[in-house]
């Protein structure tokens, strides 16, 4: 009989390619698959949480119609600001916060990084688990505060010319070259590199995805 609970034999599947987000689960030793999924990043809700929660679980059920019959996970990570010019606005008249994606460009990401210049801003990732029948059996999204010291000019062309900023929300690392940008945090590390590894872990736990933690085996097994 096949194991109800996350292991080597039975992999939790990640609905995501992000290098960042399998560093994480593979540090955590989760056992996992990764598997990309093919859900737009664009369709940006009401608010930044529930932006994230959607995207999550969307992701999530998108690879599990493709794979199923394992615990899958999907997440989404946005960068938020107060005020300030944002191609993704937050669909609420009455709310000021807009989110920053991933840049487009080279441009893009030095307007971005000149936003988040000097400033606190949030980092929220959502994230869902579904069962091994597809149900959702947890979403939540979790925010943490990142404070950046005021970049000059040449500091952000520097930072660009590195291409680290690509392929990240608010086109920065925080666990790279970016890292010196970073003046403070206030909450989960690892939420901003792009998976709260505790609160996860704990909804692991409480859906029972995990019959105990830590675990013994490795992280990202081979197909």
């Amino acid at each position: 009989m096949k194991s109800l609970f996350i292991n080597r034999k039975n992999p939790l599947i990640l609905s995501s390619a992000s290098p960042r987000r399998k560093q994480l689960l593979a540090q955590a030793r989760l056992p996992f698959l990764s598997e990309a999924s093919h859900v737009a990043e664009t369709d940006y809700l009401p608010g930044p949480e529930e932006t994230a929660r959607i995207l999550a679980e969307k992701k999530a059920c998108e690879v599990f119609s493709r794979i199923s019959s394992h615990w899958t996970l999907g997440a989404d990570t946005l960068v938020v600001i107060n005020g300030g010019a944002s191609p993704y606005p937050v669909a609420d008249p009455g709310n000021n916060e807009k989110i920053l994606g991933k840049p487009r460009d080279r441009d893009d990401a030095v307007r971005m990084l000149g936003q988040l210049s000097g400033k606190t801003h949030r980092v929220i990732t959502g994230f869902c688990i579904l069962n091994p029948s597809g149900k959702t059996v947890h979403v939540e999204a979790v925010c943490t505060e990142v404070h950046i010291k005021k970049l000059t000019g040449r500091e952000i062309e520097a930072y660009v010319n590195t291409k680290e900023p690509f392929g990240k929300a608010g086109s920065y690392a925080i666990q790279g070259i970016g890292s010196f940008m970073i003046e403070t945090i206030s909450g989960s590390y690892t939420n901003v590199v792009g998976l709260p590894l505790f609160h996860l872990i704990r909804a692991l736990c409480s859906v029972g995805a995990l019959e105990s933690y830590p675990l013994p085996e490795p992280g990202e097994v081979g197909l």
